[in-house]
């Protein structure tokens, strides 16, 4: 999950809450006196603002190591999330195991399930590419190799690399 911070006036920031080491976790933890899986889960349903800022916080400390919790304190309109990479695919796995499940689900159902998904992702780019790529290639398989002539059936592959030896043998 990612955290986005935008002081009014400011810049974006975003802190990737999957990157917290745990003395961060613990420090989190400590200071709005919560159990780490509760922050978690504040964090993941984005609704909890003081699990936001807790975690906003401990990462923004990196590269503020004296910001003191009293100093980040943003207004209620200035924190909330997107989800990650990861998070983006694994949205677009589930739909696709549903419509494993249900044959008569078409491509166009798919992306009509996600259609939203792009807008809760960090990266929108990446999220509407992954969507085509994967309702395109459901299983995630490799795009079939064009018949060879080898009659043993290994694929085999053109180099766009120039050659830095002067003999094309293989040894």
């Amino acid at each position: 999950m990612i955290i986005i911070y935008k002081p009014k006036g400011g810049e974006p920031e975003s802190f990737d809450a999957r990157t917290l080491r745990v003395s961060e976790a613990s420090i989190a933890s400590r200071t709005i006196d919560r159990p780490w899986a509760a922050i978690q889960a504040g964090v993941n349903e984005g609704d909890d603002l003081e699990c936001l800022r807790a975690v906003a916080w401990v990462v923004k400390k990196r590269t503020q190591p004296s910001l003191r919790w009293s100093e980040f304190d943003p207004g209620i309109e200035e924190l909330w999330t997107r989800l990650d990479k990861d998070e983006v695919v694994a949205q677009i796995e589930q739909a696709l195991a549903v419509s494993a499940i249900n044959k008569n689900v078409t491509p166009e159902d798919i992306r009509n399930a996600l259609k939203d998904l792009p807008y809760i992702a960090h990266d929108q780019e990446h999220a509407e590419r992954m969507i085509e790529e994967m309702i395109r290639d459901p299983k995630g398989e490799p795009d079939p190799q064009p018949s060879s002539d080898d009659p043993t059936g290994t694929p085999t592959s053109e180099s766009s690399e120039p050659s830095t030896s002067d003999s094309s043998a293989t040894s």
